[in-house]
């Protein structure tokens, strides 16, 4: 898909691997529509790559509705949606409160939806467009400490491979990226810092570079980086092995008293 003249909706763009998303966008002749809720980071992104700032919280319907509503608006249509929003959260699942598991859930998985039902239409009306998921490993290979997180994004991986399904013959491409842990701030949101051995954080520019791989060449899934779709591997293949290491290379988060 050639990206030079489409208009590219980039959520959680107003920082870290978005950030880098719609500048690389806006390099390749894109139009980006640079989605954050922080409004100031995010008007000061959209004026760097020369896109609309579009402000909305996506932890709430009205938020969610409010995107859409703006985004068709502002260019009159949204060629290429990048559903890269996310927060996280980490602690033992006791701890986590209800509205904690609400949020989350809706940020990481009901927004994706959501959005991505309300712009196909038009993108298969015109027989072209893209929808890219920004996932996670704890999507395919779960994670201690992580439990909502790790289902949020395993249910976005299931909605992106039946999604693309059904894409199928539309025009429409739907691609996903895997990414490990990534050196952004998502860590110091979640509330606590990245404490695992394996494996090493990558820079927010390498994740970005497998979007526009994964929107402009047709890639169906893109690993940040590579060698980590292994981990999947090893968890379908020898299950009981893969339990007994993870422990090793996760984070020591426990229920009960330690």
């Amino acid at each position: 898909m050639r990206l030079d003249g489409t208009v590219a909706l980039v959520t959680g763009a107003s920082d870290g691997i978005g950030q880098c998303v719609a500048t690389r966008f806006a390099a390749r002749g894109a139009r980006v529509l640079v989605h954050g809720r922080d409004p100031d980071r995010t008007r000061a992104v959209a004026d760097d790559v020369g896109g609309a700032p579009l402000i909305a919280d996506l932890a709430s319907p009205a938020g969610r509705a409010r995107l859409v509503s703006q985004a068709t608006e502002e260019f009159g249509r949204v060629d290429v949606l990048v559903n890269n929003a996310g927060i996280g959260w980490s602690g033992p699942l006791t701890d986590m409160s209800v509205d904690g598991i609400r949020t989350l859930i809706g940020v990481d998985l009901l927004a994706p939806i959501e959005l991505s039902r309300a712009l196909l239409p038009a993108m298969v009306e015109r027989r072209s467009g893209a929808v890219c998921f920004v996932s996670s490993v704890a999507g395919r290979a779960g994670v201690a400490g992580e439990a909502v997180y790790s289902a949020a994004k395993a249910a976005l991986d299931t909605f992106a491979e039946s999604l693309r399904a059904e894409a199928t013959g539309s025009g429409v491409h739907v691609g996903v990226v895997v990414p490990g842990a990534v050196s952004t701030r998502f860590f110091e949101k979640r509330g606590r810092p990245y404490g695992r051995e394996r494996p090493k954080p990558v820079p927010p520019g390498a994740v970005a570079d497998a979007v526009v791989r994964s929107v402009a060449d047709n890639k169906a899934e893109v690993w940040v980086p590579r060698w980590l779709r292994i981990a999947p591997t090893v968890r379908t293949l020898a299950p009981s092995v893969y339990r007994t290491l993870a422990p090793r290379f996760g984070e020591h988060i426990r229920l009960g008293p330690p």
